[in-house]
């Protein structure tokens, strides 16, 4: 569940942020609710958000990366 003082836009600028700021950044679904302490269906919901707008791709190994890493 969201926190009262973060929105999912905030979230996904958090999110943006750190991808930008971390080359070569993969996490998992799993990692990335730990990282940011999100429940599993904001989760999936901002990850889903990332992929469509093609920010984040999902590897063959689950994990999100930048879609534009190589």
């Amino acid at each position: 569940m969201l926190t009262a003082d973060a929105t999912i836009v905030d979230w996904l600028q958090i999110m943006r942020a750190e991808y930008l700021e971390i080359p070569g950044l993969r996490l998992t679904k799993d990692q990335v609710q730990r990282l940011w302490g999100l429940d599993p269906l904001t989760c999936e919901t901002l990850l889903a958000a990332l992929v469509d707008v093609r920010f984040l791709r999902r590897t063959h190994q689950d994990a999100y990366v930048r879609a534009d890493a190589g």
